[in-house]
């Protein structure tokens, strides 16, 4: 168990569905709620991604907060929001991205790869920073990040996270973890991802309390 303190809220584990159609997205969607997935983001680079977001926060939207990822513009997160989305995922770290989402009350997750982009998207009012890379960054990095940033900024590895390091990344504390193509590569079914994702939140749970 770890007893590294990160946060005071932590976002936990978010379901990243990279090529998902609008007709496999409710059932994969429900699969991930019923193994215990709270968050689950649609990248805006798979097939018709806001019709995609649209049926999902109408299916699961009450219990799983829908969100978008790879959102790289201003008319990128305005879609999103019309669409039903909550959080807004990005691969680097743009003030005007992250500005446009905190206006709107939507959570950003910029990506940073660096201490400096991560205080950058910081003072943009982010309280979410995806380390993205990952592995470029590392637990070591990520713990040398806590102790500089405010202890209310949780940090997320995304990218290269699966079963075989998930436990590291939770024990250094981590606030949670994007995880794509170890929970979900595209035309996968349903019952396939429950498992996956059934072995993935069991592991962050043993690690992150």
């Amino acid at each position: 168990m770890s007893s590294t303190a990160t946060t005071t809220t932590r976002t936990g584990l978010i379901a990243i569905l990279r090529g998902i159609t609008p007709d496999e997205i409710v059932a994969v969607g429900s699969a991930l709620v019923d193994a215990g997935f709270t968050a689950i983001e649609v990248p805006l680079n798979s097939p018709r991604p806001f019709d995609s977001i649209e049926r999902l926060a109408a299916a699961v939207g009450d219990v799983c907060v829908v969100g978008a990822g790879t959102v790289l513009s201003v008319d990128d997160v305005i879609r999103s929001e019309a669409a039903g989305s909550r959080i807004i995922v990005s691969p680097n770290t743009d003030v005007e991205v992250i500005g446009a989402a905190v206006a709107r009350n939507l959570h950003p997750y910029p990506g940073a790869a660096t201490p400096t982009e991560a205080f950058r998207a910081v003072g943009a009012g982010a309280r979410s920073i995806k380390l993205f890379p990952s592995d470029s960054v590392g637990t070591a990095g990520m713990q040398a990040w806590r102790a500089v940033l405010p202890t209310e900024v949780e940090l997320l590895p995304v990218g290269g996270v699966d079963r075989t390091n998930l436990a590291e990344w939770a024990s250094a504390g981590a606030g949670g973890a994007g995880l794509g193509t170890c929970l979900y590569r595209p035309e996968d079914g349903a019952e396939t991802v429950r498992d996956r994702a059934l072995t993935l939140m069991t592991i962050w749970s043993a690690e992150a309390a």
